[in-house]
């Protein structure tokens, strides 16, 4: 799950960063740098066994990563969905044959799409970390 949120993640926000990019979507792109950032720093400390050294939330790992799974990941990729989604069906005129200006439409919906998955796969991961922590286990693993 973590890999897929990584790489879903990393996927959204480098299609929304190599399209011209306007408005609504620096807030997209700001939430799917910010849920992939900080996915990539609870993957390091998990994978690296060092979640005891972060201050205050080491002795409540699994439940920080629970929080930041359905609070920050799902909430910051759904958000960033909602938006690529909007400027998606917002330009999907240019999508009829026969169109020939540049279009943005595929861009903005392979964002979307991505932003989708990756609030998805963040949700899923959460949902396990709450069942971990109903059974008693204490770690991630």
């Amino acid at each position: 799950l973590r890999l897929g949120q990584l790489l879903l993640g990393a996927a959204c926000w480098g299609t929304v960063a190599a399209h011209k990019y306007e408005g609504a979507a620096h807030f997209a792109l700001f939430a799917a740098v910010l849920a992939w950032l900080l996915a990539l720093a609870v993957t390091g400390l998990s994978l690296l066994g060092r979640w005891a050294l972060v201050p205050l939330l080491g002795a409540r790992w699994l439940l920080a990563n629970a929080a930041q799974d359905l609070l920050l990941g799902a909430g910051l990729y759904a958000a960033a969905a909602g938006v690529m989604g909007h400027k998606a069906e917002r330009h999907s005129y240019c999508n009829l044959p026969g169109y020939s200006q540049p279009c943005l439409y595929r861009a903005y919906l392979a964002a979307a799409a991505c932003a989708a998955l990756a609030a998805a796969l963040h949700l899923l991961s959460g949902l396990y970390c709450l069942a971990r922590r109903c059974r008693g286990h204490r770690d991630i693993v």
